[in-house]
């Protein structure tokens, strides 16, 4: 796998841009971000990185290493591992759970993301051989504290469907709103439907939403739109799929032979669109 100069220079996509944004200028990638997705202890997550331009995404985001950033139901860790090794040094990382009283979780759920509180701090230390007070967790129901007002970004990696078909994305941005500093900023990657997509593909159950939809919610809640990078367009994916985007990989749900997952894994993961939005007063 080729490692990344620490000059390499991004052009970030220029088309389509709404709101006041009309162009993107290319962006240096900080040095310390191109030494930490080139870090050894990245070895098995790197084959994503084609697909995720983590590089790309952060820089986007306007991430920084001495920023305190909260990642959004950080679930198996992929963000979090390079996260961790960014900002260990420097910085903060806050993974930033579900508030588990919502009725679209059981018991078993509420206790998970309870115990992925206990244990974040803990696993991102030893994913990155950071000290662990440089991390922290909590779900978004008890907010500790003096936390509010105190977030340079917060991140949202694929997950907006899930907060709303399950009815949360108002509460649980709102809250986020709340973290964010007077100029925090919020970073969304979400796969993307077609713009022309019926609303029964994006409600959130396929996994793919609408464009427009995702920067009219977050303006309706405090935000301005910021601009959007195409870093993680993928023109091969038709975002139609039947079952929804778990039919890509990783996850290639119902491919039961060579063939078909031959032909999926040349498609690539899913389109997605690459959001920033700032807090508004």
């Amino acid at each position: 796998m080729r490692r990344l100069s620490l000059a390499v220079m991004v052009a970030l996509a220029t088309a389509s841009l709404a709101g006041p944004v009309a162009a993107q200028k290319a962006t240096t990638i900080d040095p310390a971000l191109a030494a930490a997705v080139a870090d050894p202890l990245r070895e098995k997550d790197r084959a994503r990185d084609v697909y995720r331009k983590p590089d790309q995404t952060l820089a986007f985001f306007q991430v920084g290493p001495t920023m305190k950033v909260g990642e959004y139901a950080p679930g198996g860790g992929w963000y979090s591992r390079l996260l961790g090794l960014y900002l260990g040094p420097k910085g903060k990382l806050v993974g930033l759970f579900f508030d588990p009283n919502s009725p679209a979780f059981g018991d078993k759920m509420k206790a998970g993301i309870r115990e992925g509180v206990t244990k974040y701090p803990g696993e991102v230390a030893g994913w990155s051989n950071q000290p662990a007070e440089r991390f922290s967790a909590f779900a978004l129901d008890t907010v500790p504290e003096g936390e509010k007002g105190t977030f340079d970004r917060i991140l949202v990696m694929r997950m907006m469907h899930n907060l709303l078909r399950w009815n949360l994305a108002d509460h649980e941005i709102k809250a986020m709103r709340e973290l964010l500093k007077p100029d925090g900023m919020i970073g969304i990657e979400q796969h993307r439907a077609k713009p022309d997509a019926p609303y029964a593909f994006t409600d959130g159950s396929k996994g793919y939403l609408r464009e427009a939809d995702v920067i009219k919610f977050m303006e309706v809640n405090g935000f301005t739109f910021v601009g959007k990078s195409e870093a993680n367009a993928n023109q091969k994916d038709p975002a139609n799929w039947p079952e929804g985007v778990w039919t890509l990989p990783p996850s290639m749900d119902g491919a039961k032979d060579d063939a078909t997952k031959a032909r999926l894994t040349a498609i690539g993961e899913s389109d997605r669109m690459t959001l920033l939005f700032r807090k508004r007063p």
